[in-house]
């Protein structure tokens, strides 16, 4: 489950600045300031985790969203938590709710997103 908490600017300014930029999230940089344990933390969902753990994905590779009919491309980060950073800086903890995201209604990212070598997320299961 992913909960929602709100900062102010500077907070998010300051976490920033202490994020490694395409590693962290706003999660994970603030388990290292509190000191806790990352196999610890059971929350929210992990599931690049095993394309990660076994080289099918890696960290800071891009993953694209060709939509042919909207004209539109839209690209995504592969983060070390395995969370997908979105080019607004926005980070999402699964595939489907960065497609969501991005497209404003429901959408299935594994099927959405690919490698830039075309390869679908899906496949990569």
């Amino acid at each position: 489950m992913t909960r929602t908490i709100r900062v102010d600017d500077e907070v998010f300014a300051k976490l920033q600045s202490l994020a490694e930029p395409f590693v962290d999230t706003p999660n994970s940089t603030l388990r290292k300031l509190l000191g806790l344990d990352r196999a610890a933390s059971g929350g929210g969902s992990n599931a690049l985790g095993p394309l990660l753990a076994d080289g099918r994905l890696n960290v800071g590779q891009r993953l694209v969203w060709r939509r042919r009919n909207l004209n539109q491309v839209h690209y995504v980060t592969v983060m070390a938590d395995g969370g997908l950073c979105l080019e607004d800086g926005s980070v999402y903890t699964t595939p489907s709710a960065a497609a969501t995201a991005l497209a404003g209604n429901q959408q299935n990212g594994w099927k959405a997103f690919a490698t830039e070598d075309g390869t679908p997320l899906g496949d990569l299961r």
